[in-house]
């Protein structure tokens, strides 16, 4: 569901939608990452002013991730 969370939201705040992906790397026991690929030139828009949109980012999908019982980490790579 938190991946799900993040590929509905991101595509509406970057310039480049066609571009995003999210990745799900299974952790250990309820830990898992997920790995979101943007356009080069979003990198700074999903990363936003001092860390704001990233960390709104996280705090979605960790809400949607507890309705699972997991624990999610959001992470941007290039």
């Amino acid at each position: 569901m938190s991946r799900a969370v993040l590929e509905f939201v991101t595509p509406w705040l970057v310039d480049n939608p066609d571009d995003v992906e999210v990745a799900e790397l299974e952790g250990d026991g309820n830990a898992s990452a997920l790995e979101l690929s943007v356009h080069p030139e979003d990198v700074g828009k999903v990363i936003g002013k001092r860390g704001r949109m990233i960390r709104s980012l996280r705090t979605l999908s960790k809400a949607a991730g507890q309705r699972e019982g997991k624990n999610y980490s959001v992470e941007v790579v290039d």
